[in-house]
């Protein structure tokens, strides 16, 4: 039996933990965030695990834990960083042909003019968000300057102190009416997607974020070939072996709005029937190839 330690939210954690038992992985939760850990007296034994998934989000903490535990991970610490850096993600992306929205890379402080100049680029309205952050928090769609310039005078604020480590922000393309798809990367292979939408209410009301974390729902869907190829691109490119795309579709377009490479594992039902024995062998895989410091 491989013993995996599971740096997850417990909501991933219950959903992997018996499809891999049935593959003979034991998983454990090894909760990182809002917690005490006794650095002299850890709460895992040494040599209690073989691999890690994935590496955990806050990359202090992370840099303990990952010392206590003194496992490969499956997705390590440099896949997690690479794709939280939303702008770095773009960057590296439209390098390789991949098709992804409009962007802007603001570093604060910047000029007024510049910031006037980077609005002025789209046809509007733009989206703002966060550089570095997940799960919908703090992207803004923007529909005039005046309260495009207001909400980075709020963001320069913000970025003043010191203890602000990432003072970056991007401004985009937005997509109206966009599908969005979340799909599925294991090791390579697209292993299924989903598609998140919000109820007719809260679109009439005006939200337009189809973040699951936002009350949207999240339906298993059975992507189209070509968006399937864009997804596995996106994971070559990137060089992370379990991936989450973010698609958005129009009528004439496809592109990466974003990826995580700590995707939130939702219901089997809703991933292709190999999800699982894909992922399994993934985990077996880095645990056999990586040596312990």
């Amino acid at each position: 039996m491989l013993n995996l330690a599971v740096a997850y939210r417990e909501e991933t954690f219950e959903r992997v933990r018996d499809p891999l038992a049935d593959r003979g992985i034991r998983a454990v939760h090894v909760p990182t965030e809002a917690r005490t850990v006794d650095l002299a007296d850890p709460p895992w034994d040494p040599d209690e695990f073989d691999v890690g998934f994935v590496y955990p989000s806050r990359a202090m903490e992370g840099g303990a834990v990952d010392a206590l535990l003194d496992v490969p991970w499956v997705n390590d610490r440099e896949a997690v960083l690479t794709s939280r850096n939303k702008a770095g993600v773009v960057a590296a992306l439209g390098r390789e042909g991949v098709a992804v929205p409009e962007t802007v890379l603001v570093s604060n402080p910047v000029d007024e003019d510049e910031l006037c100049a980077a609005f002025e680029r789209f046809d509007g309205p733009v989206v703002v968000k966060p550089n570095s952050t997940t799960r919908g928090v703090g992207v803004a769609r923007v529909d005039d300057l005046d309260s495009f310039l207001g909400i980075t005078d709020y963001l320069d604020l913000v970025h003043d102190y010191r203890a602000t480590g990432d003072k970056s922000f991007l401004v985009q393309e937005y997509l109206p009416g966009a599908t969005d798809y979340r799909a599925m990367v294991v090791d390579g292979e697209y292993a299924g997607a989903v598609e998140r939408r919000l109820p007719e209410d809260a679109l009439a009301a005006g939200q337009w974020k189809h973040n699951v974390h936002r009350g949207a729902t999240a339906r298993g869907v059975d992507l189209r070939p070509e968006l399937r190829d864009v997804a596995e691109r996106t994971a070559e490119a990137l060089d992370v072996p379990f991936l989450g795309v973010d698609l958005l579709e129009t009528e004439d377009r496809v592109v990466v709005n974003e990826t995580n490479a700590r995707p939130t594992v939702d219901a089997e039902t809703k991933y292709e029937e190999g999800f699982y024995d894909a992922l399994a062998e993934l985990i077996r895989r880095v645990a056999g190839s990586a040596t312990r410091r």
